[in-house]
């Protein structure tokens, strides 16, 4: 019997869309990137913390979510597509591991790492398609050119001073977030269309949910971690159950109704590369950001539960609001809505009503967390008593 020499998925079969368990092993390389990333924030809640954090976020999220498409389309039960992924857990551990001195000393290793997981990938996938149609490699060429492209603004940032490498790197992360949108188009070799990413809707759904579930569970670790070394007050116990409802309540706004009905959406499009484009590449970021930022705020209520400062308030209220704009314009993006949900949207306008309280410090941080998790709670029983409300009779 000749071998299959193909290493694309096979589309069709019943278990065509099923996250491998070789994907979740790749995946524990980013509860470590997640974790680092939380951990920095902390360390540096500062204008410059945000800024650099949110960049560090989106290359990490970019590494991660350019990976899912590639194994959304190659069939990572096959040898060669395995060895990738190893090889990009060892750049995804040393990328991670450069990320608490990524504008210190580790820049030139968290950027090398970074360039040579986004231009090693498509080049790998450019030779594993060697044999398949012209549009497919074509495809995986511009990719990879545009990977090189920013890949000289990361080096250049990683080599430049600790002061100088933001500019270098916003520069590279805007020519990452451009490609997809320009459809990777180069002079010479044209422009991708969605067409060309006809991805299995239903493995992309399930590997954005898996990582949400990274997110959370991470939140979680970094939440029961820092209770278990507090002396267990009256107040620590009630930052502790906030950070808890606020975590369930996150987890059901987003797997209750809304990852399902993407799921649904992109699976049964007729062209899920411009779903998939919009509301996982793009829009989830928004959603992994505000857990992360969540997660800070629910240790700054546990630890500092009557004093914050500015960048710590903005914490408390930016984490909520992050990870409620995200949802909703994921459910809008992957449905037939006309709008956003309104519950999320008067999620949002609740809390930032809050804004001249908090920064007023007429609430504690521990009144805030503890607002903001109910705020989170609401939104989640009105979308699901909402959705579940039946339809109205009519008379004959």
């Amino acid at each position: 019997m000749e071998l299959r020499k193909s290493l694309l998925r096979t589309r069709g079969g019943l278990d065509s869309g099923k996250v491998g368990m070789i994907e979740l092993f790749f995946d524990l390389v980013f509860v470590f990137a997640v974790t680092q990333l939380s951990h920095g924030l902390l360390a540096h809640l500062s204008a410059m913390g945000w800024l650099q954090t949110g960049l560090l976020l989106m290359a990490v999220w970019w590494v991660w979510i350019f990976t899912s498409w590639i194994t959304n389309w190659l069939d990572p039960e096959r040898i060669p597509v395995r060895i990738c992924l190893f090889a990009l857990m060892l750049g995804g551990l040393i990328m991670s591991a450069s990320i608490p001195e990524a504008f210190g000393t580790r820049g030139l290793a968290f950027a090398g790492a970074y360039v040579a997981m986004q231009v090693g990938r498509p080049l790998f996938a450019w030779w594993a398609v060697r044999h398949e149609a012209l549009s497919r490699r074509r495809n995986f060429q511009r990719i990879a050119l545009w990977a090189v492209l920013s890949g000289i603004f990361w080096i250049a940032g990683g080599m430049a001073s600790p002061e100088e490498r933001i500019f270098w790197w916003m520069l590279a992360l805007a020519i990452d977030l451009a490609g997809p949108w320009m459809q990777f188009g180069l002079p010479g070799l044209g422009r991708s269309t969605t067409a060309d990413w006809d991805v299995d809707g239903s493995h992309m759904a399930e590997r954005c949910g898996l990582f949400v579930i990274i997110a959370l569970g991470e939140s979680l670790l970094v939440t029961g971690a820092t209770f278990a070394g507090l002396e267990w007050t009256a107040a620590n116990w009630l930052g502790f159950l906030s950070a808890l409802v606020g975590s369930i309540a996150m987890w059901w706004i987003y797997f209750d109704t809304g990852a399902e009905a993407g799921h649904h959406r992109i699976a049964h499009s007729k062209d899920p590369g411009r779903i998939a484009r919009k509301a996982y590449t793009y829009i989830h970021v928004l959603i992994v950001g505000g857990v992360i930022v969540s997660a800070v705020a629910d240790e700054l209520a546990l630890v500092h539960p009557d004093e914050a400062s500015f960048a710590g308030i903005s914490a408390l209220l930016g984490g909520p609001i992050l990870y409620l704009l995200g949802n909703a314009l994921f459910k809008w993006v992957s449905s037939e809505r006309a709008a956003p949900p309104l519950s999320h949207l008067l999620g949002i306008l609740i809390i930032l009503a809050l804004i001249p309280m908090a920064y007023g410090r007429l609430y504690s941080p521990l009144t805030l967390a503890c607002i903001t998790s109910c705020v989170l709670v609401l939104v989640a029983v009105w979308e699901h008593m909402a959705l579940r409300r039946p339809p109205p009779e009519i008379d004959p």
